[in-house]
């Protein structure tokens, strides 16, 4: 290992955004093997940080390299409130594949782990059983953790996201929560939250790309556009700065959906406008259909494109992303965002990695 070098395993990678936030932390942190089941979410991994990636289920993997961290996020389709639909068996599977995670951790024996996943999460018996396993099993309970919900908007992330994350690091009685925001609303010692005027401005109102394109350079295009109804237009119209499906209502009652006459109540993100001066709201895998949430532009009577989409995760236009138009924006929206992941990674460092740890670890609790 170079000297220096802090390696990383990613599980349930996806495209790499917590590698990514790790990397860019600036505190020697390198990916050496990553674990995706996605195919096309694979490839990207690949492509962006060389290094080895399993594109399979996690279960026949025998063995993990050695590592320092490991990071990741089992699927949260079974614990979120959008996957109530599944039936009980798939659920199941799903819920249980953190236990694959913490068999890596045994295996691997990092100097700490990060868990990332949907709220709901810590409100489960499966993460009731994984406190018991962390007090009781030989090897994790030589780990001291910390576990709560982030909110990426107070880690400088123009989107408003809350994820579950869960914090262990060998050595340590326990880990102090939560990592110190850095951004939040007017408060003394923070900046201000990162806006969508601040990350998308610059973009065209309306693109002329209709597809993901690249140039010689091998930089690629995301900013495309689609191709609405007359009808989906005069909707958007309807619809102003930070307003909803209940403007459509008030309106154009004409152009509205049999589906919402029907349900004249419920969230008010449904074919809603983002505001220029505020963080996005969470950006989901079918971010460009407003049908699905709140993900009109500001002004421009459209919904955000791929660009814009990976802009509010916080990915740098020098990421590349392999695979369709689909299966890009599912990698955009499945995605930590970098930036979230580099407060991670910076606290991790701090608290498993500075030299006077003893000092770092009272510092935080007094």
């Amino acid at each position: 290992m170079a000297r220096g070098v802090i390696r990383t395993v990613d599980l349930f990678a996806g495209a790499g955004g917590l590698s990514l936030g790790f990397e860019l932390a600036g505190k020697g942190y390198r990916p050496v093997f990553a674990v995706e089941i996605d195919e096309a979410a694979a490839r990207t991994f690949k492509r962006n940080f060389d290094c080895d990636v399993y594109s399979g289920p996690i279960e026949v993997v025998d063995t993990f390299p050695s590592a320092e961290v490991i990071i990741g996020g089992p699927p949260c389709q079974g614990f979120s409130p959008l996957g109530r639909d599944r039936d009980d068996a798939s659920r199941a599977q799903l819920n249980e594949l953190w236990q694959q995670y913490l068999r890596a951790v045994r295996q691997v024996k990092p100097q700490a782990f990060v868990i990332e996943n949907v709220p709901e999460f810590q409100k489960s018996a499966q993460f009731g059983k994984l406190l018991q396993m962390m007090d009781e099993d030989p090897v994790l309970k030589e780990y001291g953790y910390g576990y709560g919900v982030l909110n990426a908007a107070d880690y400088g992330v123009p989107q408003r996201r809350r994820r579950g994350i869960f914090i262990a690091v060998k050595g340590i009685p326990e880990v102090p929560w939560p990592p110190p925001p850095t951004h939040g609303p007017d408060s003394e010692g923070q900046q201000p939250y990162a806006t969508l005027r601040d990350v998308i401005a610059d973009l065209p109102a309306y693109p002329e790309l209709t597809d993901i394109e690249f140039s010689d350079d091998g930089s690629q295009h995301l900013h495309f556009r689609r191709n609405p109804t007359e009808k989906s237009l005069a909707r958007y119209r309807a619809i102003p700065e930070g307003g909803n499906r209940f403007d459509l209502q008030r309106n154009r009652p004409d152009l509205l959906p049999d589906c919402w006459k029907n349900k004249p109540t419920g969230t008010t993100d449904v074919m809603g406008r983002l505001w220029w001066d505020k963080p996005g709201f969470t950006i989901r895998t079918e971010f460009y259909k407003p049908e699905k949430g709140r993900y009109l532009h500001p002004t421009a009577d459209r919904p955000i494109t791929h660009r814009e989409a990976a802009r509010l995760q916080s990915f740098p236009d020098e990421f590349v992303f392999e695979g369709s138009k689909i299966q890009v924006g599912r990698q955009i929206g499945n995605a930590v965002p970098p930036g979230l992941g580099t407060a991670i990674a910076q606290y991790v460092h701090e608290l498993a990695f500075a030299l006077d740890r003893t000092k770092v670890e009272r510092s935080r609790l007094f």
